[in-house]
């Protein structure tokens, strides 16, 4: 239990904190499952029309912290090349 002001502040901003933090955890895993879905039924057109959309989406998870920088650019490049692979 916090005993200062300050922590009892601090508490409060964390959990404000921890509910952004999921909101843009699920956006990115909503993001990540219409992509994969578009992957798994070999829709080139959907998919390359959802690129873009996709490809902001992850960055702005990146750049907030929640999902690091590294993987998000590991799951893009994955993706496009599934998606150059499609017939």
């Amino acid at each position: 239990m916090p005993n200062t002001k300050s922590a009892i502040r601090r508490v409060r901003r964390v959990r404000i904190q921890t509910a952004v933090n999921r909101i843009r955890k699920s956006k990115y895993k909503s993001a990540l499952k219409t992509m994969s879905q578009l992957v798994m039924e070999k829709n080139k057109k959907k998919a390359l029309a959802f690129l873009p959309k996709f490809h902001s989406q992850l960055m702005k998870t990146s750049k907030s912290g929640v999902v690091n920088r590294k993987k998000i650019s590991r799951t893009i490049s994955r993706i496009t090349k599934k998606i150059q692979k499609l017939n």
